[in-house]
């Protein structure tokens, strides 16, 4: 049992939300994720380039498929 957020009815709720968030805004969620990327890449001077982009691709990929799931609403 899951309280405090409204057990499992509450993680649906929020599971919802997530899909409904992803539907409306996927884009500006990955933009921002390409530019969370690029300011580690450039903190760690290119050291992590590839594990990096590979991280952000599979959040951005995750993005599009909550917004797919989405409500339409």
């Amino acid at each position: 049992m899951v309280d405090g957020i409204g057990g499992i009815d509450g993680l649906k709720n929020l599971a919802d939300k997530a899909k409904d968030v992803a539907e409306e805004h996927g884009d500006a969620i990955g933009a921002g994720l390409e530019k969370a990327g690029d300011l580690v890449d450039e903190r760690t001077e290119g050291k992590y380039t590839e594990q990096i982009d590979t991280g952000v691709a599979k959040a951005r990929q995750l993005v599009e498929r909550l917004g797919e799931q989405g409500s339409g609403k």
